[in-house]
């Protein structure tokens, strides 16, 4: 008979003892069963004992989290979290410097475990940890310089324990004093300090302006952006990926008046210059969290022209009248006319009418009426004038042409200034938050200070020559703008490395070259409706859904690693999980990073088994997005969120690393289950194997034969004079 489900066998260590085998009933309290292990080893006061995992974690067994000990953990015997708690209280307010170092050391190894930092905080630990940070570092300071490694390391160690204590949520921010935020602005004011203390000041800076107002003020006043500028032309890419993490903090947090004050004092200090050359363009590849960061500060960077997209004209302002009067005589140079006579004043009206209908807008006699939809508002109208201004030769050869050209077939500037400004501002999600997992950053937008007006120009002159490639009409408009942001939209997938570049990819991607993309895309995705046709889809459909479903099933079984999302994202910690080779159970466990290739099962502590899975969910009916659905920041992880339901109120949850492996996963489980294969990924597979086979099955293979073993592999040739390098 199989054991009750209740009943786990475990492996129990205690320091000078052999390993005890025990069975635990899940049913009894916690208590009762360490009273059991402490009395099998003639060990008195149970009470001030625990059990925790033997493995790299050392957390801590609490009612909370008993379920999630499975048959074959190996746990260990250890003080009770409370006893813990005090001991290192003590130890590390010790006298000799050796003993605190080392006390500090394990506090903040301890610190991860939840249930050991609530008992420790409710000794007022971190009131005693930033008091050791303000004064103690001080009082050592007459020692660092015999001292130096130990004083190091002890203020790296108190920072470690302190950023973990806070990790957990446990504490407000709001409690800490102006001196603590001095004290820490001043670890990264100083040009040579240890790399671990400048790390974890960074990082609880960048806490402190994220999960208060207040204290975003504070640290505003301690530390300027060019105190922050010579860590990014450090070497360490982790240093600069803090670095970055507090400037986009200061940058999301200052009020809306303060912001466009920021993005100037960045220009000044050439921040995306120093970016550029010593991040994006450093001989060595960006990580995923150094490429969130920079994705950050580029929406951040965008969402200040929020304001004026988000602006009407005033029809009324003189001062933004002007700004159509310099488009017009930037493109026609008209020579004052005098304005004495009402006679002069009509002709001069009817001159304007007729140059403004030139121009491309829809109101000729006010052009200014054109600027009250928002969005755009008066971004569109700034970027026109940019582009008279900056490509003066460009921008009077499309308005001349255009102006030369029959009324049908003219393309309108001023209209479609409007409508690409509008688009572009939808492409870069100007105005939105940014997302918690995105890393989509795009290095041109860090090669110029005006990226975004230089991004319109070379846009508009790409929309005028696809306009011409298309003989459009006036009536075309939409169809050229649906064009163009396919163009816009392909070239941007490449990550061009240079606005150059951009200019390039969009050379290739002529409306010709599109057409065939649409056409061939369209004969892969193909629908035959003619009934044999639709018979024969009915027929080997259930074949190809079987070979899908052996894909993600073999996909399980590769595996996959997780993140683990915390209160601050930079602090990446990493799951696996891989179904076995008998599709019967769940293997997952915790790494320390993330993994190079498959992790091996036996390496993986935790089993689920399949058959006791109730069910899998996804997005909002997940239980760790609960209290997660209504953050605007949080809907891209809700949308890569699922559980697996099992036993009683148990729950493995996932938030996958992208939209392909959250359907890959959702997939296999639907399918382990017996149920159907739901996702996007699985519809757009079926679609494309069920064309392939279909067209495949009516090829005219009459009289060819098909061998059975594939041609040989021809031999090599005795030189290599015809191969090049293209690039």
């Amino acid at each position: 008979m199989p054991p009750p489900a209740d009943i786990v066998k475990v492996a129990i260590e205690w320091p000078g003892a052999y390993p005890k085998l025990m069975e635990i009933d899940q049913k009894k309290p916690l208590s009762a069963i360490i009273k059991e292990v402490c009395d099998g080893w003639s060990l008195p006061n149970h009470e001030y004992y625990a059990l925790q995992h033997a493995d790299s974690s050392n957390f801590y067994i609490t009612e909370k989290n008993r379920n999630e000990i499975k048959n074959g953990t190996i746990l260990r015997l250890t003080k009770s979290p409370a006893q813990n708690a005090q001991q290192l209280h003590e130890r590390i307010q010790s006298s000799s410097m050796d003993a605190k170092l080392e006390a500090l050391k394990d506090l903040a190894s301890l610190s991860r475990d939840v249930t050991f930092a609530q008992e420790f905080i409710n000794l007022d630990g971190i009131s005693l940890l930033t008091q050791m940070v303000e004064s103690g570092t001080e009082r050592y300071q007459k020692l660092q310089k015999i001292m130096k490694p130990c004083f190091g390391d002890m203020l790296s160690f108190t920072l470690t324990a302190f950023v973990e204590l806070m990790d957990h949520g446990i504490v407000s921010w709001d409690t800490f004093s102006v001196a603590f935020i001095k004290k820490i602005a001043s670890f990264v004011n100083k040009s040579a300090i240890d790399i671990s203390i400048l790390q974890r000041s960074l990082a609880i800076l960048e806490s402190m302006v994220l999960n208060s107002h207040d204290l975003y003020q504070k640290v505003a006043q301690e530390i300027t952006i060019g105190q922050l500028i010579p860590h990014l032309q450090g070497s360490d890419q982790e240093i600069q990926t803090y670095t970055i993490a507090v400037i986009n903090a200061l940058f999301l947090k200052a009020p809306d008046d303060r912001r466009q004050e920021m993005a100037n004092i960045l220009a000044q200090k050439q921040l995306r210059s120093i970016i550029l050359t010593h991040v994006i363009r450093a001989q060595r590849a960006i990580n995923n969290e150094m490429a969130h960061q920079l994705y950050v500060l580029q929406v951040l960077t965008f969402n200040l022209l929020e304001d004026r997209m988000m602006t009407k004209m005033d029809p009324q302002d003189q001062a933004q009248r002007d700004i159509i009067f310099e488009l017009r005589r930037i493109a026609f140079d008209a020579e004052s006319e005098p304005n004495n006579s009402s006679g002069s004043m009509e002709k001069r009206k009817s001159m304007y009418t007729r140059d403004y209908k030139k121009l491309g807008f829809i109101n000729h006699v006010n052009p200014a009426m054109d600027f009250t939809q928002t969005p755009p508002g008066m971004l569109a109208l700034d970027n026109m004038l940019y582009f008279a201004k900056h490509h003066q030769d460009a921008y009077i050869r499309i308005v001349l042409e255009n102006s030369s050209r029959e009324d049908k077939h003219e393309c309108p500037f001023g209209r479609s200034s409007i409508e690409l400004t509008k688009m572009l501002c939808e492409i870069l999600k100007v105005g939105e938050l940014p997302s918690e997992t995105c890393n989509d950053f795009h290095p041109m937008f860090f090669t110029h200070d005006r990226s975004f007006e230089e991004f319109f120009c070379i846009c508009i002159q790409l929309l005028n020559k696809t306009w011409k490639e298309m003989r459009a009409t006036s009536e075309d408009f939409n169809k050229v703008m649906q064009v163009v942001k396919e163009q816009v939209m392909r070239a941007l997938t490449t990550k061009p490395s240079s606005l150059d570049q951009f200019k390039s990819k969009l050379q290739n991607l002529s409306y010709t070259e599109i057409l065939k993309i649409r056409q061939s895309e369209r004969m892969n995705q193909e629908d035959f409706q003619s009934r044999p046709i639709l018979e024969l889809k009915e027929k080997i459909q259930p074949e190809i859904l079987e070979l899908i479903k052996q894909q993600r099933l073999n996909r399980l079984v590769e595996g996959t690693c997780f993140r683990k999302l915390n209160a601050r994202r930079r602090q990446d910690k990493f799951w696996y999980c891989r179904l076995s080779p008998n599709h019967k159970v769940l293997h997952y466990g915790d790494l320390e990073e993330s993994p190079q290739g498959e992790v091996p099962h036996d390496s993986l502590q935790d089993k689920l088994p399949v058959a006791d899975i109730k069910a899998v969910v996804t997005g909002k009916d997940c239980p760790h997005m609960k209290e997660k659905g209504a953050l605007k920041q949080n809907k891209e992880v809700l949308e890569l969120a699922f559980s697996i339901l099992y036993d009683s109120n148990c729950q493995l949850n996932f938030i996958a690393p992208d939209k392909h492996e959250y359907c890959i996963w959702t997939d296999g489980l639907n399918a382990l289950l017996g149920k159907d294969m739901m996702s996007d990924l699985t519809r757009n597979d079926l679609d494309t194997l069920l064309s392939m086979e279909i067209k495949l099955r009516l090829l005219d293979l009459e009289n060819i034969q098909i061998p059975d073993a594939p041609p040989p592999i021809p031999k090599e040739p005795s030189n290599y004079d015809f191969v090049y390098d293209c690039n």
